[in-house]
C-alpha cells in the first residue's frame, strides 16, 4: 500500500497564532515539534496498516517543518515548493492508494480557526467553487479525486471535520479544536496524537472506494480579493473575469486548469 500524507500546522492541537506558525518566530518552536509529532503519528500508523511507501508532503509555510529523523524509515520527505499547481499534494498520482491531511484547517472567511485562510490570508477574503465556500481540504480532495486517490483521513479543527463530513461521512476525522474568536479551545497533543494513529489505522483498513469524492462535470471558481487591485491584476489570466470590483471568476470543464488558474492569480 503507498500513502500520500499531506500536512499543514495551522489545524494542529492547541494552535492559536501567526507568530506559532512562523519559523522565524520565537513561538514557532513547539508548534513546528508538535506537527512533527502528529505526522509521525500518522506514518507508524500507516505502516501498521500495511503501508510499505510513505510519501510526506511538508506543505505549510516554507515547505521546511517537519524533523526528518522523527519519521519511519519508509516515509520520503517533499520540503519546499515548486510551485507545481499541485501545491499542497504535489507529486501526487494514480500509483497512490490512498490520500492523508493532517493539520489542516477552516476555510477563508470561517470563524472556526483564528487562522483560516484558503490558501492567502492576505489576498483572499473568500473562495467558492461551483457557489459553495471551500477550504484547502475541498481543493486538495478534489486534486486526488481527479487522479482517483480518495483522501481518507483529516486532522483539524472542529469546523474543517464538519466540512469534511458533509463532502463525504466515511472520511474518518480527528478534531484537534475549537475556534471562539481569536481564542482556540484545544485538546490535548498527547490525546490528538494517539487518535491520529487509531483513525489512519482504521481509514486504512476499511473500504478505501467509500471515501471518494463525486467530482461534477464543470467547475466555476469564484475568488473575492481583499482589494480591489488584486482582482484587477488576475483578470488578465486567460479564461478569467471580473464579476465585480474585487470577485474574479473563472470557468473550465477540467479540474487540474482549477489548480493551474489558482498558481497564476494568487
Amino acid at each position: 500500500m503507498k500513502i500520500y500524507i499531506s500536512a499543514d500546522i495551522e489545524g494542529i492541537a492547541g494552535i492559536a497564532h501567526p507568530s506559532e506558525t512562523d519559523k522565524s518566530k520565537a513561538d514557532y518552536g513547539e508548534f513546528g515539534k508538535r506537527m512533527t509529532k502528529h505526522v509521525s503519528a500518522a506514518c507508524q500508523a500507516a505502516v501498521e496498516a500495511g503501508a510499505h511507501e510513505i510519501l510526506v508532503n511538508d506543505a505549510h509555510d516554507t515547505g521546511r517543518n517537519i524533523l526528518h529523523d522523527d519519521l519511519p524509515q519508509c516515509a520520503r520527505l517533499l520540503r519546499g515548493w515548486s510551485e507545481h499547481p499541485l501545491m499542497m499534494v504535489q507529486e501526487l498520482d494514480e500509483s497512490f492508494d490512498a490520500v492523508a491531511m493532517l493539520g489542516y484547517h477552516a476555510r477563508a472567511g470561517s470563524g472556526g480557526n483564528p487562522l483560516s485562510h484558503t490558501l492567502s490570508s492576505a489576498r483572499l477574503d473568500e473562495m467558492r467553487i461551483n457557489g459553495r465556500e471551500v477550504a484547502e481540504f475541498h481543493l486538495y480532495a478534489y486534486a486526488a479525486a481527479s487522479l482517483g486517490v480518495p483522501v481518507v483521513f483529516v486532522s483539524g479543527d472542529e469546523e474543517l471535520c464538519r466540512d469534511v463530513h458533509e463532502a463525504n461521512d466515511n472520511i474518518v476525522t480527528v478534531p484537534t479544536l475549537e475556534g471562539i474568536g481569536a481564542s482556540v479551545i484545544g485538546r490535548h497533543p498527547s490525546i490528538v496524537e494517539e487518535e491520529i494513529r487509531a483513525g489512519i489505522n482504521r481509514a486504512l483498513r476499511g473500504d478505501l472506494n467509500e471515501c471518494e469524492l463525486n467530482l461534477p462535470e464543470r467547475f466555476v471558481l469564484e475568488l473575492s480579493y481583499t482589494r480591489a487591485s488584486e482582482a484587477y491584476r488576475a483578470s488578465f489570466y486567460p479564461g478569467a473575469e471580473l464579476a465585480d470590483t474585487r470577485l474574479l471568476r473563472f470557468e473550465t470543464g477540467e479540474y487540474f486548469e482549477v489548480l493551474r488558474a489558482l498558481t497564476f492569480v494568487i
